[in-house]
């Protein structure tokens, strides 16, 4: 009996669930999990959900915050208790977004992502579980690079650029997730084009990163994500990590089309590539140069920090 793509992509490359629906992670099976705030809004929306916000905001029931404070508090506390309930159906880790309105401010990340992690660890997750999200902005980079030396791993999102991810890799962040599926909408806005495949230009910036790191031998991991379609996941096959909507997975699951390793880390070896230096002044500079990258970027910001004011406005009617 012939193997399913789902199947056959598990062979070589680790499957993450991109979702905050406890059932879709059960039906799926993936090593690990990604939540965001968009992703968290969604499900608290739901009644079988609703449950984890409702028990944060009777937790800070008598708190001495108020107002802006407190609803930050509750929004922290239900990310934990959803990534808490995520990890006892995965095996491996769940990815924890820091509030994006932080997504300029160093110090302030720093101070969220140890905060987030204590309260992982006081709820008995241990730190190795947790990939810390944060925006690839070059104040978020470098946050990441001081919490990866204390152990606090971290997941760079939001990265639309090969100089969001070298300067990741060189700061021995964790994990990067490139946006595949938002380049591809980018592109196809720009040139009213319909891209396939390996003609994606997700996929093609996704090729590139994994090929840059994989010949330099860098240890930060590759996971993809934001898909538009199948046709991106199969041509992305062999990428180390690519986290993945159940509407993918269940297409996934349901195709016994051949699916067959694209990228890997002996091919890359072979590739003609020249290194990219990146200080803070040429990462500005290359970012900019990037119109998709600065666009998406900006956006990608905006739109997770208007979700969690949805949420903080959720709060505020329920306290």
């Amino acid at each position: 009996m012939s193997l399913n793509q789902l199947e056959s992509l598990k062979q070589f490359t680790t499957v993450v669930a991109d979702t905050g629906n406890f059932e879709d992670i059960k039906k799926f099976s993936p090593q690990d999990a990604t939540t965001n705030p968009s992703l968290i809004l969604k499900a608290v929306l739901k009644p079988e959900y609703r449950t984890l916000l409702d028990k944060a905001i009777a937790d800070n029931k008598g708190s001495s915050l108020s107002g802006s404070d407190l609803y930050k508090k509750i929004i922290d506390d239900t990310l934990i208790l959803f990534g808490c309930e995520i990890l006892k159906i995965v095996p491996g880790r769940v990815s924890t977004e820091v509030d994006a309105r932080l997504s300029f401010d160093t110090d302030a990340t720093l101070v969220k992502a140890r905060y987030l992690i204590g309260l992982y660890e006081k709820a008995g997750i241990g730190r190795e579980r947790v990939l810390i999200k944060i925006a690839s902005t070059w104040e978020g980079i470098r946050a990441a690079e001081i919490l990866q030396k204390e152990k606090i791993n971290c997941n760079l999102t939001l990265m639309f650029s090969m100089p969001q991810a070298v300067a990741c890799a060189e700061g021995g962040i964790r994990l990067i997730s490139p946006f595949v599926g938002r380049i591809y909408d980018y592109y196809k806005a720009t040139t009213g084009k319909e891209y396939v495949g390996l003609e994606d230009p997700g996929v093609q910036s996704v090729h590139a990163i994994y090929n840059y790191f994989k010949k330099f031998g860098y240890e930060t991991q590759v996971m993809g994500a934001s898909f538009r379609n199948t046709g991106e996941i199969v041509a992305l096959a062999g990428c180390d990590l690519l986290t993945i909507s159940p509407d993918i997975l269940e297409k996934l699951e349901a195709s016994t089309e051949p699916l067959t390793r694209v990228l890997s880390p002996e091919l890359a070896k072979g590739m003609d590539i020249k290194k990219i230096p990146v200080d803070e002044k040429s990462f500005r500079w290359l970012l900019n140069e990037d119109a998709m990258a600065t666009d998406k970027l900006g956006e990608g910001i905006r739109k997770f920090a208007a979700d969690i004011v949805k949420l903080e406005g959720m709060i505020a009617q329920a306290s």
